[in-house]
């Protein structure tokens, strides 16, 4: 069991004091979008001054830390990225890859000599990217289409041409073939909606808001913020098509791969595959690649997958995913109940979001506090935690 110091990332879309906060550090004005906490190689955690990176260390010793049983379905690599996540503003209109066309993608850019190191690389690695977002504040989100009809009625009563348009292409085809032209329109270079035709679209969806006369005041609501973000992209226009989401605090999202999505607003803990492979189509200054981006959506209109706790104990919940990479696992203790054992087997990352405990292995006992990690090897088997506080565990199921 050892400390774990994660790897800081400064996107744009990144708010300026929500993660300094939580990990107990002065905020110095920046944004700060994500603190990784695994081993990917573009951001691995550290073990400490001096002692390497996760990934350097699992290298050396991968099947005392991770376990025969991860090492024979994912080789000797973590399979699991842990982040911490405080977007204050929308992320891009983006959708990840199956495994499969992660490879394909990844050894084609390879044959083309595109750098791994290039903006204009779509693929990073050769994984897919199923997520799973877990709010600690309200956290907003757009995730998968919304059934035809319904897009339909969101753009009711707009008089805009590119809301007629919109509006007629999906009830000429009331199914996924409607959505899926209707999504390929508005994103494509060779049809997508003018910026002039995005600003008066938004303009009419503030003028309704603003009057109280909203269909989803959430869908509309969601665009006027982006449209403050990036005005005249498309990308407004296509979220209308997606499913609005709202976390509260402790409620999960997840994304499968192929499903359309952006992030919003918010601050929470995010567990994925191991895996930055992302695909853009719009709301960021990134590179964006449509046809490929395209090739990759799932466009199967169905309302957002939202995991429901599983109380594994009065202590623990857990947060199933349809996925063999990762779980996520909340244990909230008070000091009146002695050590509680948390269940898990193989790799695990903790996180402290609230309090304080003293996290117990064979291996030893150290302190968690709100912000801290701790990797803990799969050798180390039972784990236990004591004290007043709330930990999130990621492992392997």
């Amino acid at each position: 069991m050892e400390r774990l110091h994660g790897f800081r990332q400064r996107y744009d879309w990144g708010h300026p004091t929500a993660i300094p906060e939580l990990l107990g550090e002065a905020p110095d004005g920046a944004p700060w979008a994500e603190q990784w906490l695994g081993a990917h190689p573009l951001g691995p955690a550290t073990m400490g001054e001096g002692a390497g990176t996760l990934a350097q260390r699992i290298a050396a010793e991968p099947a005392r830390l991770l376990g025969e049983d991860v090492m024979l379905c994912f080789g000797p690599r973590l399979p699991f990225l842990l982040k911490i996540i405080a977007p204050a503003r929308a992320l891009s209109l983006q959708v990840h890859p199956s495994i499969g066309q992660a490879i394909e993608g990844y050894e084609a850019e390879d044959r083309a000599g595109i750098d791994l190191a290039s903006p204009v690389r779509n693929y990073k690695d050769r994984n897919h990217k199923p997520e799973m977002v877990l709010a600690l504040t309200d956290f907003e989100a757009v995730a998968g289409f919304r059934a035809p009809r319904r897009a339909a009625e969101v753009l009711s009563g707009l008089s805009s041409p590119l809301a007629r348009r919109m509006r007629r292409t999906l009830r000429l085809a009331p199914g996924r073939f409607g959505i899926r032209q209707a999504f390929t329109d508005i994103v494509s270079v060779d049809s997508r909606p003018s910026g002039e035709e995005i600003s008066e679209l938004v303009a009419e969806l503030a003028a309704r808001l603003a009057a109280g006369a909203s269909p989803s005041r959430r869908a509309d609501s969601n665009a006027v913020e982006m449209a403050r973000a990036f005005p005249g992209d498309p990308g407004i226009a296509a979220a209308l098509l997606l499913n609005p989401v709202t976390l509260r605090a402790g409620e999960a999202l997840f994304v499968p791969a192929g499903s359309v999505h952006a992030y919003i607003s918010g601050l929470g803990v995010e567990i994925m595959a191991s895996s930055d492979n992302v695909l853009r189509a719009g709301l960021t200054p990134k590179h964006i690649d449509i046809p490929e981006m395209l090739a990759c959506v799932d466009y199967v209109a169905a309302p957002p997958v939202r995991p429901a706790p599983e109380y594994l104990s009065r202590a623990t919940r857990a947060y199933y995913a349809p996925v063999d990479d990762f779980e996520l696992l909340v244990t909230d203790v008070a000091a009146a109940d002695g050590a509680v054992g948390v269940p898990g087997r193989g790799p695990r990352i903790l996180l402290g979001i609230d309090g304080r405990v003293e996290v117990s292995t064979t291996a030893g006992r150290e302190r968690l506090q709100r912000g801290q990690a701790l990797f803990v090897g799969a050798d180390e088997r039972a784990l236990t935690v004591e004290g007043d506080g709330s930990v999130v565990q990621a492992d392997v199921p």
